[in-house]
């Protein structure tokens, strides 16, 4: 594996003598969520979870990206839930920042470790602990899934450093995609990637697309072009941006900038 690192905010409370000003922002075209917004005040307990505590990135919104649901997810030594999806027809990501975590789908156990990952069908039986010793620190994504007949998706566990990135055309390796999901399989309605990018290492291009993304910092920090606007973002930062938001982004270094990135693919536009 490689030396990949992910970050995961510490949470606490901000001194009485801080500055109030932060680089949280909220347009009709995309959110940012900054890092050191993430603090115990706005933690939410979720039902059916055991010493958990959860930030809630993302939810359907009027004005914003309305297909998926994403948190950021503590669980302290001993927690989990046996049953974390409360709806029918929902299907989710669990990706793994910190610690250890166990998953259960349809009475198989897994263990990820940092990097892992598991995609859970609408409506798998599944369970998830934290049997470590330390918390554990997760991304959870979840889609209504949207039916498509002939096709139905299977559980998928991995590790995203054990999956071979491509290279996007003609930058040299130097921005690449690592794809958790099958792309061409009209199975899955969503691609998660981790994108990479090399200090140096740019979107050439303001991207102007119907897929909405949930966009979580792991690693690094760059400039986005969001909309008119530039944007510095770092690791454990988080971006919400709706349809047709235009993006492009600059990888400032010194470090590679890597990303957790979700979008809604393979299904007509219902009208």
């Amino acid at each position: 594996m490689s030396n990949s690192r992910y970050y995961a905010p510490t949470a606490g409370h901000p001194a009485q003598t801080e500055l109030l000003t932060g680089r949280a922002i909220v347009t009709e075209a995309y959110t940012v969520i900054p890092r050191d917004v993430m603090r115990d005040i706005v933690t939410s307990v979720l039902p059916g979870w055991r010493d958990t505590r959860t930030w809630i990135l993302n939810r359907p919104v009027a004005g914003g990206a309305t297909t998926f649901a994403q948190y950021l997810v503590e669980v302290a030594p001993g927690g989990g839930s046996d049953r974390p999806e409360p709806q029918a027809g929902v299907e989710s990501f669990v990706f793994l920042l910190e610690g250890e975590l166990t998953v259960v789908i349809d009475g198989t156990r897994h263990v990820l470790a940092p990097g892992g990952f598991a995609f859970l069908p609408p409506d798998a039986e599944w369970q998830v602990s934290n049997d470590a010793g330390e918390l554990a620190k997760f991304q959870w994504i979840r889609k209504r899934y949207q039916p498509l007949e002939g096709h139905t998706p299977a559980p998928l566990v991995g590790n995203e450093q054990d999956v071979e990135p491509g290279s996007m055309p003609g930058t040299d390796n130097k921005w690449r995609t690592t794809r958790m999901l099958p792309v061409e399989d009209l199975a899955y309605d969503m691609h998660i990637n981790v994108v990479t990018f090399e200090p140096g290492a740019v979107i050439p291009f303001a991207e102007t697309h119907v897929m909405e993304h949930g966009l979580y910092v792991l690693e690094g920090k760059a400039v986005y072009r969001l909309n008119d606007d530039w944007v510095e973002v770092q690791e454990g930062d988080y971006l919400s941006l709706r349809a047709f938001c235009p993006q492009a982004c600059y990888a400032g270094g010194p470090s590679n900038f890597r990303y957790l990135l979700y979008k809604d693919v393979n299904r007509q536009i219902v009208l």
